[in-house]
């Protein structure tokens, strides 16, 4: 089947979309890597049509780093991890928009995730970014999820959560709940700079701009309580992740995402222990998906 496939397709590219930026891995069909490129959003939640442009755009960067000129996309097979999947009319209308890609897998961004940090093999991770979602491919080949139910009710210890937690710490400062601090005051500085600011900032949020909120969390959490607190509780969300996804403690964890690495010193000690690097990312992942999907047709 896989000659089959070399002769079908031309080139192959893995598709990372979430809700703050995209980034497509293009390899020849026989797996060797060409070039990378990224874009704007192309998470379902910020429409399909923005979808679709964001990864016609990482795409033509993918091409162009590796020296190439954009081929006819019925030459090219492409596995999607997107954001936004979990709707099942995004993803059918995702689909049905095709502009033209001569083979189309698609998962979430979770799925993606899972099969790179593991590469195909049984492991859990937790993705944290924008969003957060934990995904467990156990040994007898069954995969689950925990999380990804949407900002605002879920996604927890992501950006946006982190984000939302930091602007409530701000308005418990605006009200004169809490003393001021140096956090809040870079916060409302970013936001508008006054009461009405944060105001006229909260009328516009959605998801991505929370999350850009993150970084003030970060920023602080070594000389202030209050974002550390906030950093700490996002620590103790991922262990309950953790535990749901595998209770028996016995499968690798990676702990995956751009906000991996600053939220790892906050974790328990007892998760610490069993986090293990990913092998990959989540697009090496979506070539795994469309690799998969083409083997299996």
């Amino acid at each position: 089947m896989e000659k089959e496939v070399n002769k079908q397709y031309q080139y192959l590219i893995g598709v990372d979309g979430g809700g703050t930026g995209t980034r497509v891995l293009l390899t020849r069909a026989d797996g060797v890597e060409l070039g990378r490129g990224s874009a704007g959003p192309s998470g379902l939640m910020h429409g399909i049509d923005n979808a679709w442009a964001a990864i016609l755009s990482a795409t033509g960067q993918a091409f162009a780093d590796a020296g190439l000129s954009v081929p006819a996309l019925a030459d090219i097979a492409a596995g999607c991890g997107l954001a936004g999947v979990h709707n099942k009319q995004w993803a059918a209308d995702f689909i049905e928009k095709n502009p033209g890609f001569g083979a189309l897998a698609v998962g979430t961004d979770g799925q993606t995730t899972l099969l790179g940090a593991h590469q195909g093999k049984a492991g859990a991770i937790i993705a944290i970014g924008t969003g957060s979602v934990g995904e467990v491919l156990l040994p007898d080949g069954s995969r689950r999820e925990v999380g990804a139910w949407g900002f605002p009710s879920s996604d927890e210890a992501s950006g946006a959560w982190l984000g939302l937690h930091t602007i409530n710490h701000v308005q418990h400062v605006l009200d004169g709940r809490h003393p001021p601090t140096e956090f809040a005051a870079a916060v409302i500085a970013y936001c508008g700079g006054s009461r009405d600011g944060v105001f006229n900032w909260l009328a516009q949020a959605n998801q991505t701009a929370y999350a850009q909120l993150a970084r003030f969390t970060i920023q602080f959490a070594s000389a202030e309580a209050a974002a550390r607190s906030i950093m700490q509780k996002a620590g103790e969300e991922i262990a309950k992740i953790a535990h749901a996804l595998d209770p028996s403690t016995e499968l690798p964890i990676a702990l995956c995402g751009g906000l991996a690495a600053p939220l790892r010193e906050y974790l328990p000690p007892s998760l610490l222990s069993r986090v293990v690097q990913p092998q990959a990312d989540s697009a090496t992942g979506a070539l795994i998906l469309i690799k998969n999907s083409l083997s299996e047709s």
